[in-house]
């Protein structure tokens, strides 16, 4: 009787994996939550003409599709492994896989057709550009671009001229016209006083000339030479972010086979204890 006991109360699932899985879920399911929070936050702070101006370009709206895509999964991983439903496991395994191949298959497209992927790369921040004053979110993440890699505009400086304020069209009737953002410009640490108009009427200058007082080169150029001189760095970074999700793949299909597993051994048991020659041969027992 007591065999009979130990055989019911046996199980496939290790609790190891199971709660592992949880809490793997869990700490990016909150992540997930802080990014819908953030984006939702500054997108209603933003004006409406806004909003509907620079869809495509809204660093709010990424942050958004990011953080339900990740809540979705997130959330399959957490009930699917709390539960043990092996369909909401299935479902976060195979969606994080097509994640990381999507991933790998961009990643591997990027480096053999460089040259189309610098094109659509061109395309967006000359569209980011166009919107640079539109979009509080997206001008504080373009000037934080052109301080830190010292760079100005997409190709080069001439690019701010697709901006509708920064033209240099005479018909615009703009102050800031011909000039480039404040974060074009080559700052001295001797300086006291910072002089904010150092891009005013910049575009009119050549090339050289205009080297004297900014960044001229522009930021596609600097990003792909940081890019060349930081293979090792990126190659980390990127396989810091392969590895949870190689884990979660691993784990819930340890999990998933476990489940079933165990499902046979209660069937298996089930369908045993229904057999009258082993309930005798318990008795007896």
């Amino acid at each position: 009787m007591a065999k009979a006991k130990r055989d019911e109360e046996f199980t496939f699932v290790s609790p190891v994996v199971k709660y592992l899985l949880f809490l793997f879920n869990m700490l990016f399911w909150i992540i997930a939550l802080a990014l819908i929070s953030i984006g939702v936050y500054s997108r209603i702070v933003k004006h409406a003409e806004t909003v509907l101006a620079c869809l495509t370009v809204d660093p709010a709206l990424l942050l958004m599709i990011v953080g339900v895509l990740m809540f979705f999964v997130t959330f399959c991983g957490c009930v699917g492994s709390l539960r043990e439903n092996i369909c909401l496991l299935q479902t976060f395994c195979i969606i994080l896989t097509i994640i990381f191949l999507m991933q790998l298959v961009a990643g591997v497209l990027g480096f053999v057709f460089s040259d189309k992927a610098r094109g659509k790369v061109t395309e967006m921040v000359d569209s980011a550009i166009k919107h640079y004053r539109d979009d509080l979110d997206l001008q504080n993440l373009i000037d934080y671009g052109q301080k830190q890699f010292n760079c100005c505009g997409g190709v080069s400086y001439m690019d701010w001229s697709q901006n509708m304020y920064f033209n240099c069209s005479k018909e615009n009737p703009s102050r800031e016209r011909c000039s480039v953002p404040f974060s074009c410009c080559l700052l001295s640490k001797v300086e006291t006083v910072i002089n904010t108009m150092c891009g005013h009427r910049m575009q009119e200058l050549e090339y050289v000339s205009a080297g004297a007082f900014i960044n001229t080169n522009g930021c596609i150029d600097n990003v792909v030479n940081w890019i060349h001189s930081n293979l090792f760095l990126l190659g980390g970074i990127a396989l810091g972010l392969a590895i949870p999700q190689l884990a979660g793949i691993l784990l819930s299909q340890i999990l998933i086979d476990q489940i079933q597993d165990q499902i046979k051994l209660q069937n298996y048991n089930q369908q045993h204890r229904s057999d009258p020659w082993r309930r005798n041969w318990q008795k007896n027992i």
